[in-house]
């Protein structure tokens, strides 16, 4: 049998520390954690939802007011963390938008849980506006306080998992 020295207190203050620091770098950042790139944005290309290709999303986004201004398509990691928050998307997609309905196609980084957010900024000044449209991924309803400011749903009820190839959802836009 062979002998071993009892691991030194401060050899096992530095494991302990180590992991601890990767454990709560798991928790702050999710997203990362998952190998995702925040902030990644592109053009709304429907060959990246073409058969055999993927994983993306294929949206079709309904109840468009009008034609003027951008629309935002913004898919999140399916995180508390990352849901809604300034620049943790993984991928955006900037488009013109068109009265009544439109496709848009968001190319995801991997298969897995998301969470989609759609804006219509009506009058292209890139801020939230009263006038201002959005809808999400599993249609929930987008409650008002005190009637007037708008307050978005949980990331629980916006989850979806897309699978490897094109995953497909219609999205209905909702105004004040």
């Amino acid at each position: 049998m062979i002998a071993r020295a009892a691991p030194s207190r401060l050899s096992t203050l530095a494991r302990r520390t180590a992991a601890g620091l990767a454990l709560a770098g798991l928790i702050a950042a999710p997203g990362a954690a998952q190998g995702y790139a925040y902030g990644r944005s592109a053009g709304n290309d429907a060959g990246q939802c073409a058969a055999g290709k993927g994983p993306a999303v294929q949206i079709n986004v309904t109840g468009i007011k009008s034609a003027s201004g951008n629309l935002f398509v913004r898919a999140y990691p399916a995180t508390k963390a990352d849901w809604l928050v300034s620049k943790r998307y993984v991928m955006r997609v900037d488009a013109k938008p068109r009265a009544g309905s439109m496709t848009v196609c968001v190319p995801l980084p991997a298969a897995g849980d998301f969470a989609i957010a759609v804006q219509h900024d009506v009058n292209g000044n890139r801020q939230t506006d009263l006038s201002d449209g959005a809808g999400m991924s599993n249609n929930p309803g987008i409650k008002k306080v005190l009637g007037l400011v708008p307050r978005p749903p949980t990331v629980d009820k916006t989850r979806f998992s897309a699978g490897p190839g094109v995953t497909r959802m219609t999205i209905s836009m909702q105004y004040m």
